[in-house]
């Protein structure tokens, strides 16, 4: 398929991030100019109190607003997007835009989802304390062993989708069990997934949303619930 005829949807939830913005939408423009797709950007707020709408409009992209968590404005994202292939990134920027083609090309490949994966070779993070290392790599052991698959990261937002593949997951997730979710539901409905290296910076601006045990056990909690609806 020639890029032209190709449309890519990118959606990015944001809350509060008028510094980071800026630097994450020039650098997808940046990418677009020289790779010719046909794109969106899809920012979904979370009714943030500063610039961020503001910003996110001069930059020519769609907004839609969700009073959710991170899952909720994902799946709001997703089911707004327009594209044939489905991008979802974070606006702290901690995801490169150089990275798309990767993820774009496993789609074009036949693959259904493309994985960003920091853990395998060519990937990597500057932002992720071994703590959280521990924790996702022992999410990452449960989900590996219940059903059968060979992740080697799970709890990483940087993906690409095809519309089929959104359509197939039926996804329920608000918070941060979101990821998890999405790499079960591929294993239980046997799509076909690639994990691609990707480098995670540290978070520019802010604070980041994520609070450490607080969202490991929401990840757990989701984990036990698709172990029992099997």
């Amino acid at each position: 398929m020639k890029n032209r005829k190709l449309k890519i949807s990118v959606v990015i939830p944001t809350w509060n991030e008028e510094k980071n913005l800026p630097i994450v939408l020039k650098d997808v423009k940046n990418y677009f100019k020289k790779e010719k797709y046909s794109y969106e950007i899809l920012i979904v707020d979370k009714y943030s109190t500063d610039n961020t709408v503001k910003i996110a409009k001069r930059f020519g992209a769609k907004i839609l607003y969700d009073s959710g968590g991170k899952g909720s404005a994902l799946r709001k994202g997703m089911k707004h997007a327009k594209g044939d292939i489905i991008i979802t990134m974070d606006a702290d920027c901690s995801n490169a835009a150089k990275e798309f083609g990767l993820l774009i090309e496993g789609i074009k490949c036949g693959f259904d989802i493309c994985m960003g994966s920091r853990f395998i070779q060519g990937g990597g993070t500057e932002d992720m304390p071994w703590y959280r290392k521990l924790g996702n790599k022992f999410f990452v052991f449960l989900v590996n062993l219940f059903w059968r698959t060979n992740y080697s990261d799970l709890c990483y937002g940087y993906r690409s989708f095809s519309k089929r593949a959104i359509k197939k997951l039926k996804l329920e997730s608000d918070g941060f069990g979101i990821e998890t979710e999405i790499s079960i539901k591929a294993a239980k409905k046997k799509l076909k997934v690639l994990e691609v290296p990707s480098y995670e910076k540290a978070r520019k601006y802010g604070k980041g949303k994520l609070k450490t045990f607080r969202d490991g056990f929401i990840i757990l909690k989701r984990i036990i619930k698709e172990m029992i609806s099997d």
